[in-house]
Parts: C-alpha cells; structure tokens; sequence
C-alpha cells in the first residue's frame, strides 16, 4: 500500500536531533570517541547495532559504525533490515517509498532489489508499517555520515524464521558494494545487573553463531539469527565491539535497555534510542 515517493523521517526530533548540524555534530563526536577506542583489524561484511535514540543507544552504535568508517568509497548498496515495533508484519516488509529522507537528505531505495524482492512470496510493499517505525531510521544518519552515496535496501522483518532470512539476505548479500545491517536492541527493562547478565548471555550465544536468539533476549533476534545462519555458512567471524545498556549511559538503572554493537567479517575481506 503506497502513501508517498519519499518517507519522510518519523522520529528526528525525538530520537535524534531535527537540525542538521546539530545532527552532524552529535554523529561526529560519537564515532570520533568510538575511533579512539577502536581495535578492529578488519572492516566488516555486516554490523549489527541498536536502535534507541542517541543519548541512550548512540554511544554503542557509533562503534559499529566507525568499524565501517574504512569502507567509504567501497560500500554503494546497504541491506537494511530491523524489527517492526509499530505493527504486525507477515514475513518482510518493504516500503512503496522510493527514498527515505532525514535531516541530511534523501537516501534512495535501490530499486532493481525492490523489484526483485517483490518476486518472493513472504515479501509485502507496505508503506504503513514503516511509516512511523524508528529501527530502520535512525540508522540513516549513522551511514550517511561515514558512506558516500549508497543505495538502500529497507527491509522490515516480521515473524520469519531465521531460514527465512538467511534465504533474502542470500539473495542480496552482493559483494564488496554491499554492508548488511541488522538493527536491534537487546533486552528490554530489567534491572541493571540482571539485565548486564542477560545481554552478556545472549552475546555469547551471538559470537558462538547460535542461531536460537530468542524475542525477549533482542527485540531484532529474528533478522540477527538469520545473520547468524548465513554467517555460519559462508565463514564470517563476530566480533564484540561494545556492550552496555542505558544505565551507562543515561543513568537511570531501575529499568534498563540492552544495547550491543557486532561485526562480522569475512576471510580474505578487504582490507585498505525513547530507549527502545
């Protein structure tokens, strides 16, 4: 169902700053302290980072993104996929949308995989439930700050199986042009050193590439699971980068939101947050 060429952005404003410049220097002062602790050898093939607005979950995401900071200049396609928190989704949802826009411009959908897409059967162009989710979004100024142009391949992710999704994104994996990014928080609203415990849990399970996440350990462990099948099957190496939840960076510890930030790289690659 279409609405509009362009999705304009939801939640600039509310999860990050409306203002460009503001916007652009939150994002660069994020990645600067991420690349100052980076110890990352290899960019990587797919990330994936959390979804909450910025003073909570931006800390965390900016070192996903400063692991692909090397790959400018290589990276022109990005696959995009996160959780629908807005409304119930059936297999995988892409938006009639031709662009999505934020603070910083229009980021077009690549448009030979929307067609292609539209050939599988759990696949449905839907403008509505993208129209006001954030998961998706908040990731565009991330990526347009450290890519060049690039196209996008914005996929909403329902209630597939990781078999599922390890079968699109084998579809769409590409090769040095394309990043794949899975956004998802972790856990949702424990305590804080329960939470510490549970989040540490289910990155071990990430790092082991079990492909058993289950909901209420990642509200985007559907799409991070079929990362997980993929990565097993062609030969890609997680790596932790960050972990922390929003009792570290926001202060309140009563109730807590679990973040991480992950890479997966490939041998032989090329080497030259409103808290949920």
């Amino acid at each position: 169902m279409a609405s509009a060429s362009v999705r304009p952005a939801a939640v600039a404003g509310l999860f990050y700053p409306a203002d460009p410049r503001v916007l652009h220097a939150q994002i660069g002062d994020l990645i600067g302290a991420a690349m100052a602790a980076d110890r990352s050898s290899r960019p990587p093939k797919a990330i994936v980072v959390p979804h909450a607005g910025y003073l909570y979950s931006g800390p965390v995401a900016a070192s996903g993104y400063a692991a692909i900071a090397p790959l400018r200049g290589h990276v022109s396609r990005v696959v995009l996929l996160g959780p629908a928190h807005r409304m119930a989704v059936r297999g995988f949802a892409i938006p009639a949308a031709q662009a999505f826009a934020t603070p910083f411009g229009e980021v077009p959908v690549s448009r030979d995989d929307w067609l292609a897409l539209q050939r599988r059967a759990d696949v449905v162009v839907d403008d509505r439930p993208h129209a006001l989710e954030h998961s998706l979004e908040v990731q565009l100024p991330f990526l347009q700050m450290v890519l060049d142009g690039f196209r996008l391949v914005p996929i909403l992710v329902g209630d597939a199986s990781a078999e599922a999704v390890a079968s699109l994104l084998g579809e769409l994996w590409g090769g040095e042009e394309t990043l794949i990014v899975i956004s998802s928080d972790l856990s949702h609203y424990h305590p804080y050193l329960h939470a510490r415990q549970c989040d540490q849990a289910t990155v071990r399970q990430i790092l082991a590439l079990d492909d058993h996440i289950l909901d209420d350990q990642a509200c985007g462990a559907r799409p991070i699971n079929g990362l997980m099948r993929v990565a097993a099957q062609r030969g890609l190496t997680p790596h932790l980068l960050d972990l922390r939840n929003s009792g570290d960076t926001a202060g309140d510890r009563s109730r807590v939101v679990g973040y991480a930030s992950l890479s997966f790289d490939e041998a032989g690659a090329h080497d030259d947050n409103v808290r949920h």
